[in-house]
């Protein structure tokens, strides 16, 4: 096909193809600038409609397009979406590691037949000798490298293999080259277009404001399941996805939120093809709303309607959250964006980074400070987020923001800046923002002492200022463009023309200070069952279960156990989805037992005036170790306790707690073909009718009553098969 180069023209083909009416911001121009064979840089926001700018030129150039690409499902995708344009099944195709041999051959006798117009390539296929072999053969369009920031080692998603592409492009032979990505910084810019050999490129840069997104960032605290359960029933019906860093982390949260009536389900790179996208679907199809995910989920999911975008862990990089919040509100609505951060998660990601290369683990450190200083700051959130991206925001407030929305009193701190200022002139702009507030706070440490920097006159000048002032300073003299960070070396700070005339003729400057994160995360802490105790209800409601025991004929503790008891005093339960919340009560023992507590807890609270706390109570998830879960499916099978032991390495003894605990949680199991084979029946029905008249389940009460014709193990054993069989 001949190339079509008037505006009237593309428009046409565009409408032909597409079935769109008009172009989307700079697409026309990126497209007549490829197709008059000039090399192409192009950076679009996600959702900004970046694909078409390489797949309207494929159908009206000559030969086939080659698109780089990293994602095997993106890839796929694509390639459908193109086919179902013509009558041509064989438009598009993929070359990539999932294809058998007779599928690779179908793909190049399609395109040596020229009906293919579009071939998407994994950077490591492209690298084969067989696939460069073939496409030396063949006329090629032009190049295409999708998701161009893999190339840097800067960008938030490196892969080594894009390196190679401009040596294999050379092989292959020459054609022009566009480069897309949807995030990058200016130091990501100028390694992809080296790296591509496309340094005089022509520059598509479109706005990275998204003025429908709403940003947020919240201290994570030990309630933040609650806080989000909180925050999706109050979006009910809405589409969300929740990112968090660890699988481990995905699969309990979305366990959790599911235990809570949301329709919600895992997302990682762990799960079997089949189930991410049957998860996929089910989500594009709204019979989820939640989707929680590692950053795995997402790539090349189109879903313009997500209404909330929460992020459980602090991302690597403003990168990786530019483009993970971006999945929120594509269709110009609602989007809300909600963080969560605590400087723990942060010392935790440095830790994953013990290991790497120091130049990489230097750049991992960095993506992580801005990450930081973006959480901290009081500056509002969309202009330090646009300012990463080399782009200034021309507002002091968005009005779409928590720091715009509730604003903190600025403070003068025009001293502070002029402080900071001599400090990186008089330490030569050589050194980073660490090094120049060690330097003003005064702090002679090893590094500053070996460069003798403790002996200049502008050493210590700061010591009098708040110690906290200094990072806010710093961090918004850089968006205020006295400053500048030199991101090529390390973020050296250096002085602009602005900050040089501010140190001959110093003026005003406004800061407001950064957030306080104090809020202690603890990912162990265990949820505090007993606070705050009803003594007087707790007594009726002992009193209730020993008169409901003695009817039933069954002892007190295999009704509700006092831990039980003592939560309903704390939280006053008065209906049975709400009793079920409580620690040791499932399902069938709220149902059985709940009706005449759950009477006595509403009569008291209406006696007494009592207002129930109107809190959110979230349901927990009972936590199933692996070992719990290998033990049951042992006694499934009725393996002798002694091999399950041995087989997990540990004791009988710690057997024996384990059970407990699975029995006491409300689990039902059966070990009495074990208790059978090495007790004697009459010994297994003396300790059985024992704790059917005790009042307590105590074990040193029991073996002082037995007597001593029991072992400790015999009594803990029978005692197992009771609670099994009585209480749950």
């Amino acid at each position: 096909m001949e190339p079509m180069t008037t505006n009237a023209n593309l428009a046409k083909q565009l409408k032909h193809y597409f079935g769109f009416d008009q172009f989307k911001g700079d697409q026309e121009a990126i497209i007549q600038n490829l197709m008059a064979g000039n090399d192409t840089f192009v950076l679009m926001p996600t959702g900004g409609g970046k694909s078409l700018c390489y797949q309207l030129p494929s159908l009206l150039m000559e030969g086939t397009a080659i698109v780089v690409s990293p994602l095997i499902a993106l890839m796929k995708n694509q390639v459908d979406v193109m086919n179902s344009l013509s009558d041509e099944p064989c438009l598009a195709h993929c070359l990539n590691s999932s294809l058998t041999k007779t599928a690779v051959q179908k793909v190049m006798d399609d395109i040596r037949s020229g009906r293919t117009k579009l071939l998407y390539v994994a950077p490591e296929s492209l690298t084969k000798e067989e696939t460069v072999a073939f496409l030396q053969t063949i006329k090629i369009s032009f190049y295409a490298v999708d998701e161009a920031h893999c190339i840097s080692e800067w960008g938030h998603d490196f892969r080594p293999e894009y390196r190679n592409i401009r040596p294999i492009i050379n092989r292959i032979g020459n054609a022009p080259v566009i480069a897309l990505t949807a995030t990058a910084t200016d130091k990501v810019r100028s390694d992809i277009k080296k790296s591509l050999g496309i340094a005089d490129a022509k520059e598509f840069r479109s706005s990275f404001n998204r003025p429908n997104l709403y940003y947020e960032v919240r201290p994570k605290t030990n309630d933040i399941d609650k806080q989000i359960i909180k925050f999706i029933r109050q979006n009910a019906g809405k589409s969300g996805i929740i990112y968090c860093l660890s699988r481990k982390k995905v699969e309990e949260l979305a366990e959790i939120l599911r235990a809570n009536d949301i329709k919600a389900a895992p997302y990682h790179a762990g799960l079997e093809s089949g189930v991410r996208s049957q998860t996929q679907d089910d989500f594009l199809m709204e019979r989820l709303d939640v989707i929680v995910a590692t950053i795995a989920f997402g790539m090349g999911i189109d879903k313009p309607d997500v209404r909330f975008v929460i992020h459980y862990d602090i991302p690597k990089s403003l990168e990786g959250y530019y483009q993970e919040t971006g999945r929120a509100g594509r269709d110009g609505g609602e989007g809300q964006c909600i963080a969560f951060y605590a400087q723990k998660d942060l010392k935790k990601l440095e830790k994953f980074m013990e290991g790497k290369p120091v130049a990489e683990q230097d750049i991992g450190r960095q993506l992580l400070q801005e990450t930081a200083a973006y959480a901290e700051s009081s500056v509002c959130r969309r202009r330090m987020l646009l300012h990463y991206f080399g782009e200034e925001y021309p507002y002091d407030n968005c009005h779409n923001c928590d720091n715009c929305l509730h604003p903190k009193v600025q403070i003068e701190a025009g001293n502070a800046l002029l402080i900071v200022l001599q400090a990186v002139r008089d330490l030569k702009e050589k050194f980073r923002q660490e090094y120049v507030i060690d330097y003003v706070k005064g702090r002679a440490t090893d590094d500053i002492v070996s460069h003798h920097h403790d002996e200049l006159p502008s050493f210590g000048a700061g010591e009098d200022e708040d110690a906290k002032h200094w990072n806010p300073v710093i961090r918004q003299a850089i968006i205020a463009g006295y400053l500048r960070k030199d991101v090529e070396n390390y973020g050296l700070l250096k002085l602009t023309a602005a900050g040089k005339r501010f140190l001959k003729a110093p003026t005003s400057f406004k800061i407001v200070e950064d957030a306080e994160f104090n809020g202690e995360y603890d990912e162990e802490a265990d949820d505090p069952t007993v606070v705050a105790l009803d003594p007087e209800l707790y007594a009726m409601l002992k009193d209730l279960r020993k008169s409901m025991a003695a009817k039933l004929g069954v002892p007190s503790y295999v009704i509700f156990q006092e831990s039980s008891l003592e939560q309903m005093a704390t939280i006053y339960p008065v209906t049975i989805e709400e009793l079920q919340q409580v620690q040791g009560v499932g399902v069938g023992k709220a149902k059985r037992y709940g009706g005449p507590f759950l009477e006595l807890i509403a009569k008291h609270c209406r006696d007494n005036q009592i207002e129930r706390p109107g809190e959110l109570r979230v349901r927990t998830v009972a936590k199933k170790s692996a070992t719990k879960v290998k033990i049951i499916q042992s006694i499934d099978r009725q393996l002798a306790l002694d091999d399950i032991a041995e087989s997990l390495g540990m004791s009988f003894d710690e057997l024996l707690d384990e059970l407990e605990a699975i029995v006491y949680s409300g689990t039902k199991i059966n070990i009495e073909y074990f208790i059978r084979d090495v007790m004697d029946d009459e010994h297994i029905d003396d300790i059985y009718d024992y704790f059917t008249e005790s009042e307590t389940d105590d074990l040193r009460v029991a073996v002082r009553e037995l007597g001593g014709d029991y072992t400790d193990e015999e009594i803990r054993l029978v005692r197992i098969m009771f609670i099994s069989e009585m209480a749950n």
